[in-house]
């Protein structure tokens, strides 16, 4: 929990305060109290606090705890460098037992302090839920934050967007059979209920039968849980304006059907429904901020399960836009299911733009790592617009390059497409040529967050174990300035 205050009180149970070397030097203190500069000078004077990268020295002022958290150099300290130095200050053990923090920011500039709003409620979540609690448990208490700044609507809109960004990780990082496309379908309505500018479409197996998404059921067909196609049409823009699609990949748990994938990588995969669930905690944005846009949120769920009844490599199938499709692996599963999708928004819905996000390709991790996800785009001014979000909410892209020449790696001899590159190499291009394929020349960008949604081992960044939410702050703040 995050409150404001215009002025540092140091009535709770510890206050931090945040400086670099050039504020410590010059005594530009970010706060006002007289013993507490006396004591600052004192420290710099001894050389026992200098404001270094990451240095803490507690103090007891009033009674209470005084973290000093150095920051460095000014001209050397990023907004991602700020949220990790506070993200660590809050989980430190000189803070670890303390339920109220008050924080001083360094500076009182807009994004310095959204900065540190995301450093404590991105950086201090905490997967935990299926940890046991005895009865002498000391684990972190559920901090309620004061920060030093005035509440204005921007802040309050970054700790919205915070809390929908938490709402993706609690859903990704759950068993795959509890967040099950049931499980979508009931978050989506309890989401939307009592909103008037919303209309709902579900498809479901029979639906999907009827209407020939037969690429989506094909990848289910191993699975005796439900596919389903879920649609939330938002009305907050003018009967005049376009649509803006998003839309999310969600495979609930992917085996790799009977292109089995292999221990030390399917242990994770119920991370597959990563960009349906990014596609959830922005519609729970979006209905918070009342964004006035025109907006539709698609998850298309399945589950790519093995048995007698998946589909095998070598299968043709024809999907909802007529091309006919040759299975080249039962592991390129998403892009099967994000076609039919596609293909089912563009005739149905006729959106301007489509934003899809998915855990599409191992070859997107090889290609940029973890910090980023890979951006594809028939369109300059979208991909722009994109990589402006990017850099403003630290949620990253690096744009890759979809072009005339790939199109040749993923025709098949027996069929329109193959779901699979005849060709060796670019792989998380050739993914997204796929999905471009059946676009139909709409407007549209591909987000393959297969490296960026989830952390497996320590921390990147200032984000724990686990998911992290990629793609939620990114597209809401496309569709909050777009």
């Amino acid at each position: 929990m995050i409150s404001f205050r215009n002025s540092e009180k140091f009535d709770k149970d510890a206050t931090v305060i945040l400086i670099d070397k050039e504020q410590l030097k010059n005594k530009d203190f970010p706060f006002n109290h007289k013993k507490l500069e006396e004591e600052f000078v004192a420290l710099s004077k001894n050389g026992q606090f200098s404001a270094d990268k990451d240095e803490m020295f507690p103090l007891v002022i009033k009674g209470g705890l005084v973290l000093l958290v150095g920051l460095g150099k000014k001209e050397d300290l990023t907004l991602t460098a700020l949220r990790i130095v506070v993200k660590k200050a809050l989980v430190s053990q000189f803070l670890k037992k303390h339920a109220e923090v008050e924080i001083v920011p360094h500076a009182t500039d807009e994004k310095s302090v959204i900065a540190v709003i995301e450093g404590f409620l991105i950086g201090t979540y905490k997967w935990d839920k299926y940890k046991s609690k005895s009865k002498d448990d000391k684990s972190v208490p559920r901090k309620h934050v004061y920060i030093i700044a005035p509440e204005k609507r921007e802040y309050k809109q970054a700790v919205t967007i915070c809390e929908g960004v938490n709402f993706t990780r609690n859903l990704v990082n759950d068993n795959a059979d509890v967040v099950t496309s049931g499980l979508f379908e009931k978050t989506v309505k309890e989401l939307i209920k009592g909103h008037k500018n919303v209309s709902l479409e579900i498809l479901n197996r029979k639906e999907l039968k009827a209407k020939g998404l037969n690429l989506h059921l094909a990848v289910n067909q191993g699975s005796n849980k439900e596919p389903k196609l879920i649609i939330v049409k938002y009305n907050g823009g003018t009967t005049k304006e376009d649509y803006t699609a998003v839309l999310g990949k969600g495979m609930t748990f992917d085996t790799g059907g009977l292109n089995l994938k292999p221990s030390h990588h399917i242990e994770t995969m119920r991370i597959d429904m990563s960009g349906a669930g990014a596609v959830v905690g922005m519609l729970k944005n979006i209905l918070a901020l009342k964004i006035p846009k025109n907006i539709i949120f698609a998850m298309s769920l399945a589950e790519n399960a093995i048995g007698s009844n998946a589909y095998k490599p070598g299968d043709v199938f024809t999907g909802y836009a007529g091309k006919s499709v040759e299975i080249g692996n039962t592991d390129a599963e998403g892009r099967l299911v994000l076609a039919d999708a596609i293909a089912y928004l563009v005739k149905n819905y006729k959106p301007g733009r489509i934003i899809d996000l998915a855990t599409l390709t191992g070859a997107c991790v090889v290609a940029l790592g973890f910090d980023y996800s890979g951006l594809f785009s028939n369109n300059d001014d979208l991909s722009r617009q994109l990589v402006r979000a990017s850099n403003e909410t630290d949620d990253r892209v690096w744009r890759l390059p979809v072009y005339p020449e790939i199109k040749e790696y993923i025709k098949s001899q027996i069929a329109d497409l193959k779901n699979t590159s005849s060709m060796r190499g670019a792989g998380a291009c050739t993914a997204a040529e796929f999905l471009r394929s059946f676009t139909e020349g709409t407007t549209w960008a591909h987000l393959d967050i297969a490296g960026s949604a989830y952390v497996e081992n320590g921390c990147r960044m200032y984000f724990g174990h686990g998911a992290t939410g990629a793609g939620v702050r990114l597209v809401t703040h496309y569709l909050l300035n777009n």
